[in-house]
């Protein structure tokens, strides 16, 4: 290695197990005798007790962040004293790159020789990197706390480094011994020879001096070719540019890359020092300070502000509070370590300007640990009605993830809007019982569902006939109670030998014969998908499965109103990727009709009854591959349902209207979302000419195509508005530009929601989370304002329409298809 550059290696690409090397206990064990005496060790021999021979054994443990990781491992016994040496090879489980750079090893000392329970003679931890984030390696030596285990905990209270004011000469030679070991120092033979026998003569003087009152452990750490630094998986890791005279890149680890600059930090709290008295109440921004402060304010709830601009916001932040869009602006440039800074934000933020509900819903983003700022948030959603808090609802569950306790003011507010409401009570129920699953939040998520089950049973009867709170409570509990009857059902229909329509007869057998309660249920049950319609039954007539590899139900049932609604139930699928993007499809659909524009979208329902199971509203309708193969095209098929001699294409205006308004909003909606995977299967069209689009396994710009166009729009859909020179394509894409602009203005809510979903188990957020918010605020195209807006969104569909190649992909899919 040339002396200009530094070699090493980092711990998350290692992919192999730790190991080391359990060698040997140094200094005496004190005397033993027989186990019939209560203490077991003493400092002198009593004539009257046995002396007996210790067997110890080693027990090493693996913590990670003060908590166990993997099991204990225990080497032999070893009974050859007054020297143990074990000299034994230890493998762990767990892999270097699962490290992170407070895992320690808690190693204890155990004597088995005293009889049924194992005596303890002491522990000592380590951890296995150093203040310089590099993996030890060579020999260690511990010094044991007798009589006390190792202990795990970060801080640990067990540490077996030797404390500095008690290092002594052989602590340093010991330290240059192990260096020598690994080849950092020069050997030479005959000074080496001197050296180590001074030093076992030290030993001796040493050991003397302190009467034998310690006990060492020695272990010895695997070395590597070059130095191991720590770096955790997946982060971003900065090559600097050579800096050699030659071509060889010279390659500097940076253990500061990625840090606040102390520098910068310390001018920041200077000035702020400077300005926190009663001369910035009267402090007002020149006219170039007010249109940098307009522009921040300007930004999307995604992007940092830097330095400047965090003091800027906190000098004039007295000037701002009659400008509500600027308080989480400020709440982001507060020092909430400064006790006196942070006291004054939360004073500023009672007195601010009240904040809109989609402002109110970045406060809840993991960015704002503070539990007033927290507080102050679910004080502002309060404001919000019940079908407000119904297109949040499920972003709010996900959101309990960064919390600081069990029982949070979030969590109270949502289970009190709850019991005034049986619909939000269902939902909230069902997105906390989904979230069970994760180990890491299980308790808190039980935590609400507890809280929210004491609350319900406690509500009395309604003067109006309402129901009393047991009963309404157990009305959702047969909810749970109907899907795992459901989840049953199909593993039955899946073991049936033979093709769809065999496995249909097994169903409508079942409902019939063995499960026929499920016909006539004894007690109506509210509906998962709409807890406002009572179901009383399944139609075992009407009752279908898909032709597809899970097999999925379509299930009519009975309502308590004499009508029908029918559902599709699914088994061995996560649809809770579905359920999100169904929610933002209502949400814009909601957007865009406030703002007079309707544009005739299906936001059928859809809800998760578990990690790989739940419930579909059934739209009946048909594939376009299924309309495009039987009548040739989509204006053929519409002309069946609503034909009209004197009408555009031989349809009805209505029907057309429905149909291009339709095809528009789900355009703009699949690109805003970045939907992937659409083919003809996917795309399907109700009698009334609506169009609309399902299976939702690739979001946020992923795509099993290669070269998918940016957005979804087939030349099927273009030839139904009579192809692209029309006045009704014309037409579609001012539906397209009006619809973006309006959706546009709402980005800041729609980030938000997303942000809140970042911690969840969603396949395409959880993979990346940060990415693919970035992905969604770049469909936006903030940087632009609306007239520009509609020039790039025109230029968007025509180069979507001239691609040729997704249509080659579509006839390779369609050919796929229909082999399978």
């Amino acid at each position: 290695m040339s002396g200009n550059e530094f070699r090493f290696f980092l711990s998350c690409d290692i992919n192999l197990p730790v190991t080391f090397r359990v060698d040997r206990l140094e200094g005496t064990l004190p005397s033993t005798k027989s186990p019939n005496s209560a203490l077991g060790f003493f400092t002198g021999i009593d004539s009257t007790t046995e002396e007996r021979k210790a067997e110890l054994y080693v027990e090493c443990a693996l913590y990670i962040d003060g908590a166990p990781f993997g099991l204990p491992t225990k080497t032999r016994l070893e009974s050859a004293g007054p020297l143990y040496c074990w000299n034994e090879l230890i493998t762990l489980s767990t892999k270097y790159r699962d490290l992170t750079a407070h895992s320690q090893l808690a190693l204890t000392v155990w004597d088995v020789s005293c009889g049924k329970d194992d005596g303890l003679i002491g522990g000592a931890t380590i951890l296995l990197f150093n203040s310089k984030a590099q993996l030890k390696t060579g020999k260690q030596k511990l010094r044991l706390w007798l009589g006390k285990q190792a202990d795990g905990s970060f801080p640990t209270t067990t540490p077996g480094k030797v404390p500095r004011q008690e290092c002594g000469e052989l602590e340093r030679l010991e330290k240059l011994a192990n260096k020598y070991e690994r080849g950092q120092i020069q050997p030479v033979d005959w000074l080496d020879r001197l050296t180590f026998k001074a030093m076992e003569r030290i030993k001796e003087r040493e050991s003397l001096k302190n009467g034998g009152s310690h006990l060492y452990l020695v272990v010895d750490f695997c070395s590597f070719e070059h130095r191991v630094v720590f770096q955790e998986s997946g982060a971003n890791f900065i090559l600097p540019s050579p800096i050699a005279s030659s071509n060889e890149l010279v390659i500097v680890w940076d253990p500061e890359v990625g840090k606040i600059n102390p520098s910068e930090h310390k001018q920041l709290k200077l000035a702020r020092s400077l300005t926190r008295g009663i001369i910035d109440r009267d402090l007002k921004p020149s006219s170039n300070e007010r249109k940098s402060i307009q522009r921040i304010l300007k930004y999307p709830p995604t992007r940092a502000l830097s330095g400047d601009e965090r003091q800027l916001l906190w000098k004039f932040r007295f000037s701002l509070m009659s400008e509500k869009r600027a308080l989480t602006k400020f709440l982001r440039c507060v020092e909430w370590s400064d006790v006196q800074e942070a006291k004054q934000a939360i004073e500023l933020m009672g007195k601010w300007e009240t904040i809109d509900v989609c402002d109110a819903l970045e406060l809840l983003s993991p960015l704002f640990e503070s539990e007033e700022v927290r507080a102050y948030a679910v004080s502002v959603l309060e404001r919000a009605d019940d079908e407000e808090l119904q297109c949040y609802l499920l972003q709010l569950v996900q959101a309990l993830r960064f919390e600081r306790t069990d029982k949070s003011r979030l969590s109270q507010f949502l289970v009190q809007r709850s019991l005034r409401n049986i619909e939000l009570a269902s939902f909230l129920r069902w997105f906390v019982a989904v979230e069970l699953h994760d180990p890491a939040y299980a308790k808190r998520f039980y935590s609400t569902y507890e809280f929210l089950e004491e609350n319900m049973m406690k509500l009395t009867a309604g003067i109006n006939g309402e129901e009393d709170g047991f009963k309404m409570w157990q009305s959702l509990v047969r909810q749970t109670e109907l899907t795992a009857q459901l989840c049953s059902i199909m593993r039955d229909v899946r073991n049936v030998r033979g093709n769809t329509q065999k496995k249909i007869e097994k169903l409508r057998q079942l409902l019939s014969g063995l499960l026929s309660e499920l016909t006539y249920f004894d007690e109506p049950i509210r509906s998962p998908l709409a807890p406002n319609v009572l179901i009383t039954g399944i139609v075992p007539s009407e009752s279908s499965i898909f032709k597809s590899a899970l097999h999925p139900l379509r299930l009519t049932f009975r309502t308590a109103n004499g009508g029908q609604c029918k559902v599709i139930f699914k088994k061995g699928d996560d649809i809770r990727q579905d359920q999100l993007v169904i929610q933002m499809v209502s949400l814009m659909d909601r957007l865009l009709k406030l703002e007079n524009l309707d544009l005739h979208l299906t936001p059928y329902k859809v809800l998760a009854t578990g990690q790989d199971e739940g419930m579909l509203e059934f739209i009946p309708s048909r594939s376009l591959a299924q309309i495009i193969s039987e009548h040739r095209s989509i204006i053929s098929y519409l002309q069946k349902f609503h034909p009209d001699e004197h009408g555009p294409f031989g349809i009805t205006a209505v029907c057309l209207e429905t149909f291009i308004k339709s095809c528009a909003g789900y355009s703009v909606i699949t690109y805003i979302l970045g939907i992937g995977d659409r083919h003809l299967d996917n795309l399907l069209l109700r009698d009334d000419g609506r169009l609309f689009h399902v299976d939702f396994g690739f979001i946020l710009g992923r795509d099993p195509k290669p070269f998918p166009p940016p957005m979804k729009l087939c030349k099927e859909m273009v030839e139904a508005m009579g192809g692209a020179e029309s006045q009704y394509y014309t037409r579609f894409k001012s539906y397209c530009c009006e619809a973006y602009n309006i959706l546009r203005k709402s980005s800041n809510l729609i980030l938000n929601l997303f942000h809140l979903m970042a911690g969840s188990n969603i396949p395409d957020i959880a993979c990346d989370p940060e990415k693919g918010i970035l992905k969604l605020q770049e469909k936006f195209r903030l940087d632009l304002d609306d007239e520009a807006c509609i020039h790039f969104f025109q230029d968007l569909i025509n180069e979507s329409v001239s691609a040729l190649f997704p249509q080659m992909v579509e006839t390779i899919h369609r050919w796929a298809q229909y082999w399978r």
